[in-house]
């Protein structure tokens, strides 16, 4: 039976020698994201920036591409068309654009551009503050998400497992808004998808890690606490490079062939993938061996293991 192995089973990398360096390294990229984030801020779509929102029906099967680059000329600011139910039924979203024309001009514009006999099911009007509350609302659910992530692996496993966990979700989180800001993406609800996906793909790494350093920590009581996490690095990289690589060429397809809405949730994932692969070999558990776990997981575990 034929099976595939990207990483040989006799690897011996040893991922503590060079943690220094990737932590070095990765709190240089957290400095330079918060920096940017900071200075430069975040390029809102229209679902934080506030705009014009169109449910329709097309009387005949729409040219998309077409119809975003008519609707782009119109001078009225950026376009987002996805299909929204049926192929004729479309979700047309127009920034509001500082130099645009008045609310009641700039829908007109929109319906002379799409034409006759189109079904209008809903027009609205997305304002500053609905797009101040989308803000605050995301900035919510990724810190509620981290938060019960900690609280999962607290009691799964330890607090030290926990603290690792979450200081890792943190860089991915903060690289992800990062790449945002550092280049000219558009910031939607879409990115936070992609932000709460990376993340729980990362943990979900982290997890399978973890749990092998628990069980490799109960198996090798004589061997220090940075050999167990090693040994237990090199024993689930095969997973994790295989993993990694499945997923990345399934975003890869959807980022090339998927279309424009699908590619904007598809590049912040594939670079979520790469961050956190490295994230959860390269920092989560070489952290471990700085916080002195060895003693409180063999203590804890001592007594469901018979003695001989």
């Amino acid at each position: 039976m034929f099976k595939l192995k990207l990483v040989p089973n006799n690897t011996n990398i040893n991922f503590i020698k060079y943690s220094k360096t990737f932590i070095s390294f990765a709190i240089a990229l957290i400095v330079v994201c918060i920096a940017s984030l900071s200075f430069k801020g975040l390029n809102y779509g229209i679902d934080f920036k506030g705009g014009y929102i169109f449910e329709v029906q097309m009387p005949k099967d729409p040219d998309i591409a077409q119809m975003r680059t008519d609707l782009g000329n119109l001078g009225l600011g950026s376009v987002s068309i996805q299909q929204f139910g049926g192929e004729k039924d479309l979700l047309i979203k127009l920034e509001k654009s500082e130099e645009g024309s008045g609310q009641s001009v700039a829908i007109q514009k929109v319906k002379d551009s799409l034409g006759k006999n189109v079904v209008y099911k809903r027009v609205e009007t997305v304002g500053a503050k609905v797009g101040g509350e989308l803000i605050s609302n995301a900035i919510k659910a990724v810190v509620f998400a981290l938060l019960a992530m900690l609280g999962y692996i607290i009691v799964r496993f330890e607090w030290q497992f926990g603290l690792c966990a979450v200081v890792a979700l943190f860089h991915d989180c903060i690289v992800i808004f990062g790449m945002f800001s550092i280049f000219p993406w558009e910031f939607s609800e879409t990115s936070i998808t992609a932000v709460l996906l990376t993340a729980s793909y990362s943990i979900n790494d982290i997890v399978v890690i973890f749990d092998r350093i628990r069980e490799n920590l109960k198996r090798y009581r004589t061997l220090t606490v940075s050999e167990v996490i090693n040994k237990s690095l090199n024993e689930t990289l095969s997973r994790t490079v295989l993993t990694a690589t499945t997923t990345l060429l399934a975003m890869i397809a959807l980022y090339l062939f998927g279309g424009k809405v699908i590619a904007s949730l598809a590049l912040p994932m594939i670079i979520g993938i790469i961050v956190g692969t490295i994230t959860s070999t390269c920092i989560a558990a070489p952290l471990l061996a700085r916080l002195n776990i060895k003693a409180k997981v063999t203590e804890k575990t001592d007594k469901s293991i018979p003695q001989m």
